[in-house]
């Protein structure tokens, strides 16, 4: 309320400024002033919208809760049989169920699934059309979707390892591209 009383009172100086002579200086400076306070009135919005957007969905994940597209399936391939199925495909589409390790702390826009003791499956939301809350960890979820096999470059595993928060002595650690079971979801059920 101050500042916007602060901006009319400039503007009226300015006008009477003009009408009495030519202060030139004078009125280039607050024009300047009061662009440079509407500059940075955007910016703060920006700021605060960006950041606020920043963080995954708030929830529970409770047992039916759906993400993404709604999918109907008569069929469920479990994950631990993917390694297996995509030795001779390129891809394979289908519903699949799996066991949610790690869901990415800043956004929940992407998942690491338990596929067996040493092999985890890396999901990412088709379009980014959609995220999960963090709280979907640790529970068994169906997902519809694509599975593959996709080498990532080290650069987007450093990038996913930032977003999940690791030491930077982990990220460092990070120097060979990785062969790895891709998912691309296009909708989540919590199965429980």
């Amino acid at each position: 309320m101050l500042a916007k009383k602060h901006t009319i009172i400039i503007e009226i100086i300015c006008y009477n400024l003009q009408i009495l002579g030519n202060y030139n200086g004078f009125i280039n400076f607050a024009t300047n002033y009061l662009i440079m306070k509407r500059i940075n009135f955007v910016i703060t919005l920006l700021a605060i919208s960006v950041f606020s957007m920043a963080q995954p969905p708030e929830g529970k994940a409770n047992k039916g809760d759906s993400y993404g597209e709604n999918f109907k399936y008569t069929t469920i391939i479990n994950a631990a049989n993917l390694p297996e199925k995509l030795e001779n495909k390129e891809s394979l589409e289908g519903v699949f169920k799996a066991k949610v390790l790690e869901v990415c702390p800043k956004k929940g826009c992407w998942l690491k699934l338990e596929i067996n003791d040493n092999t985890t499956a890396f999901v990412k939301m088709k379009d980014y059309a959609f995220f999960l809350p963090v709280a979907v960890e640790g529970k068994y979820i169906l997902l519809n979707g694509v599975a593959s096999i996709k080498t990532t470059s080290v650069e987007e595993l450093k990038h996913y390892a930032e977003d999940a928060k690791k030491t930077q002595q982990e990220i460092d650690a990070i120097t060979k591209p990785k062969k790895e079971i891709n998912l691309l979801a296009s909708g989540i059920i919590v199965a429980d």
